[in-house]
């Protein structure tokens, strides 16, 4: 199979899954192809593959700073859920997934293509890895991406285990209160009753976190590419923001995020310092990524098999 017949198999795949025949083009799907490309460039020339999920995730990272923040670059459609991908712009969540997506790719080929990204961000993005095209088939919050990924074996959430760990059970409720927010639930009110249940489970389920005044003792114990989910006090929701946990060349473990404030991808200051300076973050959690291979993606013929599977 080579890389057109692969790509359009993907195609066929996220533009006909429960979408009722509708359709999306190539270029909506997976914007700015020929960045990615640059990107993987990039990797093969610094021998990426060699690197542990981690380090590789951080150098997609560090790779992607510079890249405009922009926000709903999800929302494609009022009814059709696809996974994408946008190489302009990127928010919180989607710069980090496409940064590890980008590292997971280079366990599958050692030159990835468009459709390996978009095969590791379905895996990573939706519930039990799968887009069944409906909205609620997403994982719309970080508590909940955390736990479905550490369900699968995808990433590890090592919180419980770290110094100064607390529980902290809430009330999350925010989508299903200002469902009028969302275009897809407009266009689709039967959809909410849903919603409102997955929030339900999550504010049941709750969270550990580390407080952040014990974010210090902790930075230690932290790697190059753990995902850094911001706890807030914010009512309605247990998190405000996303990043990556990066070791600079002094040894200070930096936040590496898409940032609303600086209006890009930004390797920002110490993690500790950055929590310290806005009275809303409470504390964080840290999921560490595992490599796909342990997840059943050995190679570019077993990315074939999983797309043929989706499509049929």
């Amino acid at each position: 199979m080579n890389s057109r017949q692969l790509f359009l198999l993907l195609y066929i795949a996220v533009v006909g899954c429960g979408s009722a025949g509708a359709a999306l083009p190539p270029e909506e799907v997976f914007v700015n192809r020929s960045k990615f490309e640059k990107l993987v460039e990039r990797g093969v020339g610094e021998r990426w593959q060699s690197l542990p999920i981690g380090e590789r995730a951080a150098k997609a990272g560090l790779a992607l700073a510079g890249t405009p923040y922009v926000n709903y670059t999800l929302e494609l459609h009022e009814r059709v859920e696809v996974p994408s991908v946008n190489m302009n712009g990127m928010d919180c969540w989607t710069f980090f997934e496409i940064a590890l997506g980008t590292a997971r790719a280079f366990s599958v080929s050692p030159r990835p293509r468009a459709e390996h990204l978009l095969a590791m961000i379905e895996k990573d993005r939706y519930r039990g890895g799968r887009c069944d095209g409906s909205f609620t088939s997403r994982l719309h919050h970080l508590e909940d991406w955390a736990y479905d990924n550490a369900r699968r074996g995808l990433v590890r959430d090592i919180t419980p285990q770290l110094p100064g760990a607390r529980k902290l059970t809430r009330e999350l409720a925010y989508m299903g209160e200002n469902w009028k927010s969302f275009r897809q639930l407009r266009a689709a009110p039967k959809l909410i009753p849903e919603i409102r249940k997955m929030e339900a489970a999550i504010s049941r389920r709750g969270i550990h976190y580390i407080p952040k005044a014990s974010v210090p003792a902790v930075e230690k114990l932290l790697r190059n590419g753990d995902v850094i989910s911001i706890v807030t006090t914010w009512p309605g929701t247990y998190t405000s923001h996303v990043g990556m946990a990066v070791r600079d060349q002094k040894g200070v473990l930096r936040f590496l995020h898409a940032s609303r404030n600086h209006r890009k991808v930004i390797l920002d200051e110490r993690l500790s310092t950055y929590l310290a300076a806005n009275g809303k973050h409470m504390g964080i959690f840290v999921s560490r990524p595992l490599d796909v291979v342990a997840d059943g993606l050995a190679g570019d013929a077993d990315v074939g098999k999983q797309l043929a599977e989706v499509v049929r």
